[in-house]
């Protein structure tokens, strides 16, 4: 059994790439088990969408089509939440000592669904709210001072201070996933306290982990290899085609990734705060 310790940035890093090796095969089923077919239907839609405006010329049908992503947004965004609360599970076995098994990575992300999505959409409320009455207030001063010097200025800085705002609470909000799935709450949304308190002096941290995560396994792999696939498409369509699906299929493949980073950094804080023991961990999973 591994003990858990504080980590530096570059350690949690290198420690969410190290689980993900070792564990490949089981990270890629449960990422494939777990976004393959709200990925798919996501392809689906776009494309229908993007073909009906293309051969017809026709906007409201492919508007039309497009709401169509709506409930498939909501379904891929429950879909990462299991996917999520699994690597959970996969990372707290390694640690414990066990195998990890992809039956008990599902379950667990499965019994936690309702609160996940209960969470994640009241995050989605409150920065909602934070950013249209920051909208709201830029709007105002830019109305007032409008074509002054002075009212470019201050738009500009409360369009700043706004954003800045805006990812202080996001970053504060960052583990209410790991403190779901990990501990004991009276209410689910007690998460959200609990995620401030566990950040506190650390938020910076998070941003910079959230947006390296991100970058490396998310936007950086899918534009790069969308941005090959428009270029030889029309000298070689097959192979605009084939790189246009890795485009998709890769981000997919290195999910847990971004999620073992969430989940490292989780554990980062709680030992950084309350000296987190790993026995707590496998009782409250219940695999101690």
């Amino acid at each position: 059994m591994a003990d858990i310790r504080p980590m530096n940035f570059g350690e949690i890093l290198d420690g969410a790439l190290m689980i993900y090796r070792r564990h490949f095969g089981l990270f890629l089923k449960l990422a494939l088990v777990a976004l393959s077919v709200p990925v798919v239907l996501f392809v689906y839609v776009g494309l229908r969408a993007f073909g009906d405006l293309r051969a017809l010329g026709d906007l409201t049908n492919a508007l039309r089509t497009l709401l169509y992503l709506v409930p498939v947004v909501i379904v891929y965004y429950a879909a990462t939440l299991v996917l999520t609360a699994g690597t959970i599970r996969i990372i707290s076995d390694s640690y414990l000592g066990r195998d990890p098994r992809l039956h008990d990575a599902l379950a667990l992300g499965l019994s936690k669904i309702l609160p996940l999505i209960a969470v994640g959409l009241g995050k989605a409320i409150v920065l909602g709210l934070i950013m249209i009455g920051a909208g709201v207030v830029v709007g105002i001063s830019g109305a007032v001072f409008k074509g002054s010097g002075v009212g470019i200025l201050l738009v500009f800085v409360l369009a700043c201070a706004a954003l800045w705002f805006t990812i202080f609470v996001a970053c504060g909000y960052g583990v209410t996933t790991p403190v779901v799935v990990l501990e004991e709450l009276g209410s689910s949304f007690d998460a959200f306290g609990r995620s401030w308190e566990l950040t506190r002096d650390f938020k910076l941290k998070v941003l910079g982990l959230a947006v390296v995560a991100f970058l490396l396994c998310n936007i950086l792999p899918s534009q790069v290899l969308q941005g090959i696939a428009n270029v030889v498409m029309k000298t070689a369509p097959v192979a605009g085609i084939v790189l246009t699906v890795a485009a998709v299929i890769l981000p997919l493949i290195l999910a847990p990734v971004i999620a073992a980073v969430i989940t490292l950094m989780y554990y980062d804080l709680r030992v950084r705060r309350e000296a987190f023991d790993l026995q707590v961990l496998g009782q409250r999973l219940g695999i101690v």
